[in-house]
This record gives C-alpha cells, sequence and structure tokens, in this order.
C-alpha cells in the first residue's frame, strides 16, 4: 500500500511538471515573437526614416548644387566684370597721340650726295621687304638699293645705268613697292613715265602701263591693286592685273573744291579697309574716300592755315587712324588727327639742317613692325629713323 500511495504521488508529481514545461514553451514562443514583432518594428521605423531622410538629402544636396553653380556663376560674372573693367580702363589709359624720340637715327646714306654703295643720292621712296631689309628709289642715281638695318652701305637691287643688264634703261624711280603676291617690287619712273614690275627671281622688268609726263604717285592695297594719282586728271583710279578698265576711286568729275571732287591731287595712301587718302594739292587739303564712295571726307584742311599742310610730299595714316604728312617745306613731318584745326609737328621742325634733330626736304614716310617712324630725308641724301617711346 505504501508503494502504491508511492507511486500514486510520483505521478502526481509528474503532471505538475509536464503542464510546467508547456507554459515555459509557450512562454519562450510568446518571447520569440514579441522579439520577431520588435525586429520588424525596427526595420520598419528604420524604412520610414530613410523614406524621411533621403529626400531631404537629396534636397539638401541640390541647393547645395545650386548654391554651389549661382557661386561659381558670381565668381565667374565678377571675373569677367572686373576683365571688361580692366579692357574699358586700358582703353580709357590708352594714349591718344603715339610720341617718338626727336633725335634720329641714319639708317641708310647720310654720306654726302654720290653713287657709291655708301651713298644716296634724292631718295624720294621706302618699302620694307619680308625680312625687314629697306629697300629704296635713289632717284638722281636712277637705281633701287636694298639696305640691311646696321649695314653701312647698300645693294643695288635694279640698277638702271646698266641697260643691257635689266634690258631695261630705268631713269628717276620716284616711287617703291614690294609686291608680295608675284615675288616683285613695283616701280614708278618718273623719265618713263611707267608704273614697271621688276621680278626678283629672274630679274627682269615687265612695264605695266604708261602715264601722263605729270607726276603721277602710286600706293597698292592689300590685294595687290595699284592706286595711281592722276594730278592732271583730277582723280585716283585703280589698276589690277586683267582689269580692261581702270576704276575712278576718287574725284573724276573734274577739278574743284566740292566733296565729289579733287583738284590736282598727289600723294595718295590707301589703308586695310580699302579706303584712299589722297593729298588734294589744289585745294589745301586732305581728303578720304572709303571704298565705293561717291564722296570724300575733308580730314585735314589747311585753306586758313596753309604753313599747317603745304602741299605734303608723302602720307601715311597708323592704326589709330591718324594721317602723318611729310611737309617739305617746313622740313618736318606734320600730324593730323580726326577733327583737329591745325597739325602738329611730330619730329623735325628745327630749320633745315642735317643734324640729329633736323630733316631737310622730307619726301616719304614709313612705319616698321614696332611703330618706328622711318623719313626720307631727300636733300640729306639719307634715311632717317625716329624710335617710338614706349609708355
Amino acid at each position: 500500500m505504501e508503494l502504491d500511495n508511492i507511486e500514486t504521488c510520483d505521478e502526481k508529481k509528474a503532471e505538475p511538471n509536464a503542464s510546467e514545461t508547456s507554459t515555459n514553451r509557450l512562454r519562450s514562443l510568446l518571447k520569440y515573437f514579441e522579439k520577431r514583432k520588435l525586429m520588424w518594428i525596427i526595420i520598419f521605423l528604420v524604412i520610414l526614416i530613410l523614406i524621411i531622410i533621403i529626400p531631404i538629402v537629396i534636397v539638401k544636396t541640390k541647393k547645395g548644387n545650386v548654391t554651389y553653380h549661382s557661386t561659381t556663376m558670381a565668381i565667374i560674372t565678377t571675373e569677367n566684370t572686373k576683365a571688361i573693367n580692366e579692357l574699358t580702363t586700358e582703353e580709357q589709359i590708352r594714349p591718344k597721340y603715339k610720341k617718338w624720340k626727336q633725335e634720329g637715327i641714319t639708317v641708310a646714306g647720310g654720306n654726302g650726295k654720290g653713287s657709291g654703295l655708301h651713298q644716296l643720292a634724292n631718295p624720294t621712296s621706302m618699302a620694307f621687304d619680308e625680312n625687314e631689309t629697306i629697300l629704296i628709289a635713289d632717284k638722281d642715281n636712277h637705281r633701287i638699293v636694298e639696305w640691311k638695318y646696321g649695314s653701312n652701305s647698300g645693294q643695288i637691287i635694279v640698277d638702271g645705268n646698266n641697260a643691257e643688264e635689266i634690258k631695261y634703261h630705268l631713269r628717276l624711280p620716284e616711287e617703291v613697292i614690294v609686291d608680295k603676291k608675284n615675288n616683285a617690287l613695283i616701280i614708278y619712273s618718273y623719265a618713263n613715265q611707267a608704273v614697271l614690275r621688276w621680278f626678283r627671281q629672274n630679274q627682269t622688268i615687265q612695264e605695266l602701263f604708261d602715264l601722263d609726263p605729270n607726276l603721277n604717285p602710286i600706293a597698292m592695297d592689300k590685294n595687290g591693286s595699284i592706286y595711281i594719282s592722276e594730278y592732271a586728271e583730277d582723280r585716283v583710279r585703280r589698276w589690277k592685273d586683267g582689269d580692261t578698265n581702270e576704276a575712278i576711286v576718287a574725284g573724276g568729275n573734274g577739278n574743284g573744291k566740292d566733296l565729289n571732287q579733287l583738284f590736282a591731287p598727289k600723294f595718295i595712301f590707301v589703308d586695310d579697309d580699302y579706303s584712299v587718302y589722297v593729298s588734294d594739292w589744289g585745294n589745301d587739303r586732305v581728303m578720304k574716300w572709303e571704298k565705293d564712295a561717291t564722296q570724300g571726307i575733308i580730314i585735314a584742311d589747311g585753306t586758313n592755315n596753309f604753313n599747317q599742310i603745304p602741299f605734303p610730299e608723302g602720307m601715311i595714316v597708323d592704326d589709330l587712324r591718324h594721317i602723318y604728312a611729310a611737309d617739305n617745306i617746313n622740313h618736318r613731318v606734320t600730324r593730323w588727327c580726326k577733327g583737329d584745326t591745325q597739325g602738329s609737328t611730330v619730329v623735325g621742325g628745327n630749320g633745315p639742317g642735317a643734324e640729329s634733330n633736323q630733316l631737310n626736304g622730307p619726301t616719304r614716310l614709313l612705319f616698321d613692325t614696332e611703330g618706328n617712324l622711318y623719313v626720307a630725308d631727300s636733300n640729306n641724301n639719307r634715311i632717317q629713323k625716329f624710335e617710338l617711346v614706349s609708355d
């Protein structure tokens, strides 16, 4: 009986243990599910936070880029404005006039009048070749000479006294122009009353056309067309290879003082815009005829002040569109700017003489690539260089 009771008691004790085990399992399962639920909640919250945060970050980034680009554009705009202001300031402080040293340097001749290679005789015209070597129309020696910078003597290029060699008796060359297109020189021979082309390679002369017995200065534009100032016809005409009829580019309406007329025109200059500047001798003025114009513009008028523009022997125009005239009578170079009522002396003007600050009967003018001024100082039988004064 006691054993039975013991077994019964054991059985009774076993029943509560099984129930407890089930409860524990249930509790564990509930805890597991609670943990899983918490994990999902956390995942959900993380996703929610990301959904909220990512757009904010994107918007801020875009705003940052906009701000960056705006700042960059502001910097660029500031730099551009600064550059424009600097250009404007540079334009404002750019000198209105160029200046040259008053003491000239003799770069050719200057050893008295003569026919030696170290001498010149009444040089009237100059040109630069591609090597910046000066070519000179040595008029009274009937020749064209080449004079390298720094040299004590020249070299004869075209010798009009040796007709057998060049097959032409060149007399009194008045003008010389470099014809780059044909590797030649264009020469106006006053005594021959002809415009000639001398080919440098085969050293032969071609007569392009005849002129009337009066002085007929010539010029050339950048395309190789030749302009002839016809003193007796009161006009300037243009000629180029292949033309059958030369075009009249200035005057041609009889002699007179109207804007569509010229009176005994002489020296001319053609700029890069094909505008023709004319020394209108009979009217004591300088005129500008723009391309295809039917009338000219008065640039310099010496009607009421003869000494300011006494029939210039040569003209040239600089990049500022200022006109420079060789004042043969007053032995100086004068400058005329737009709107001027009188010219101003650039170099010379110290009376006729052979000192470095004097000229004697200047005829032609020339600028080199650095802006230095060259003067054919004819009566001194030399070429003078006046150096540009740098600011």
